[in-house]
């Protein structure tokens, strides 16, 4: 009998030992992809890519589509995303043209017009620096290319200060039906910290603006461990998060990783909760949206009960792709956009990271691919353990076993002794079938995960943020 799933109670996960967080708190991936991005290469270019969009549009799959919009009026200087600061809205123009020719292109090569999207996702830098007028185009664009599933989940990432009333009645009227905002913190220190002035009233009034104009999947996003954040202080955040009541949060963990991003050299170390303090502030976050009704998705993600992902991870349908985790298991991914990321046919594939560079290749009508990678067999047996262990919260060997044609206690015979040191700090529930994560395993999820990862090795230079 495999290890049953362990019941998720926040005080335990809340009561973390000081030395547990000490010895996990550690440089890690995120897994939203399997391999990550860093084993990717240059070898993989523009003809696998479309070799890999033609096999899936002979496979029938159904379509998910990311479009990254990466213009920004300003620069907050925690953010770790890909992004072009410019207050000239002009240039939008120019780059929503080429959007949609890099839409054309991948719509005829995935077959898109066969096949069912049934999720778009719009994140940034700052979707709504498009106009409300370039938002309708491009969103009726891609409707026209990418045939929409009735249940079809389309999000899109919006900034506070730069998102009018106009722009979230274009958003509704283009199909979009999950909004998620940025706040981070709502503490003023810690925003002019951080470079992102946004008073509580203006967050507030967009919330109220989505829902009378029709929208009903609010998602709030929160960053714990920044500069100038305190627990004490944290605490007015929450309270305002709970009289916003979104139907989901999210609460990243702060990546600190000033070699690649070179404006976070301005944060102070000394103005860092790290450890013990940084993790206080997580799970005050928790215990409260806890006892308020919220359920805890999985490392940084919570929902009400009734909200899809909340459903999705009672029923095992949970799944974690780039955008996250996600109800839309099992579709092949295709991005657009200057550095977009796709997961298709068993391959990954980068955008160019330049926008001129990614804007010649459109020009030229060839995909801007510039790395990717092909899964081996290996590749995917161990993404689909890192998929169970994320997703699901377990691991049953003769299931996985059963699922996957291997016998998998000698195959992941490398990470008995890691799942050992888990069971004995109390991250795990394990036994001879396999193991379940405890409520503090939770937490500790990529740390879990990091036992089936072959690729992870010593690096000259870090590559990844820590798990705390």
């Amino acid at each position: 009998m495999s290890a049953p799933l362990h019941a998720f109670d926040p005080a335990e996960l809340c009561a973390m030992p000081v030395e547990t967080l000490a010895r996990y708190d550690v440089a890690g991936p995120r897994y939203t992809s399997y391999p990550t991005a860093p084993v990717w290469t240059d070898a993989y270019g523009p003809a696998r890519y479309a070799e890999a969009l033609a096999r899936g549009a002979a496979s029938g799959r159904p379509l998910s589509i990311y479009v990254h919009l990466p213009f920004c009026e300003s620069l907050c200087i925690y953010c770790g995303c890909n992004v072009i600061i410019t207050k000239r809205h002009d240039r939008a123009e120019g780059y929503v043209r080429r959007v949609m020719r890099e839409i054309d292109m991948t719509a005829e090569a995935a077959g898109a017009a066969r096949r069912r999207t049934i999720q778009v996702a719009w994140g940034g830098g700052t979707p709504t620096f498009l106009s409300p007028e370039q938002i309708e185009r491009l969103m009726g664009h891609i409707a026209a290319r990418f045939p929409l599933a009735a249940d079809a989940e389309v999000g899109i990432e919006v900034d506070p200060r730069v998102t009018t009333r106009d722009h979230v009645r274009s958003i509704v009227r283009s199909g979009f039906n999950r909004i998620s905002m940025g706040v981070q913190d709502f503490d003023p220190d810690v925003q002019k910290t951080i470079h992102r002035v946004q008073p509580f009233e203006m967050t507030k009034a967009l919330v109220d603006a989505c829902r009378e104009e029709g929208l009903r999947s609010v998602n709030v996003d929160l960053v714990y461990g920044l500069p100038k954040q305190t627990l004490a202080k944290f605490e007015s955040t929450i309270d305002r998060v709970l009289e916003i009541a979104p139907e989901r949060v999210s609460a990243f963990s702060y990546a600190h990783v000033p070699w690649l991003k070179p404006q976070q050299k301005h944060f102070r170390d000394e103005d860092l909760p790290r450890g013990a303090a940084k993790f206080a502030i997580f799970a005050r976050l928790l215990g409260r949206l806890a006892a308020a009704g919220w359920d805890f998705i999985g490392m940084d993600h919570f929902a009400r009960p009734d909200n899809e992902l909340a459903v999705a991870q009672r029923t095992g349908g949970l799944w974690r792709n780039f955008q996250g985790f996600t109800t839309k298991a099992g579709a092949d991914l295709v991005g657009v956009g200057v550095t977009s990321i796709g997961s298709v046919a068993g391959t990954f594939a980068q955008n160019a990271k330049d926008e001129e560079d990614w804007g010649a290749s459109v020009d030229r009508g060839e995909f801007p691919v510039r790395k990717g990678h092909v899964l081996t067999r290996d590749d995917e047996i161990r993404a689909a353990a890192i998929q169970d262990v994320m997703c699901r919260y377990r691991m049953d060997w003769d299931e996985f076993g059963r699922a996957h044609g291997i016998d998998a206690r000698t195959y992941f015979a490398s990470a008995a002794p890691q799942v050992a040191r888990f069971a004995e700090d109390g991250l795990v529930a394990a036994n001879g079938d396999g193991f379940a994560l405890t409520s503090r395993g939770r937490f500790f999820v990529r740390n879990v995960c990091m036992a089936f990862d072959a690729h992870l090795a010593p690096a000259e230079k870090p590559v990844f943020s820590r798990t705390l």
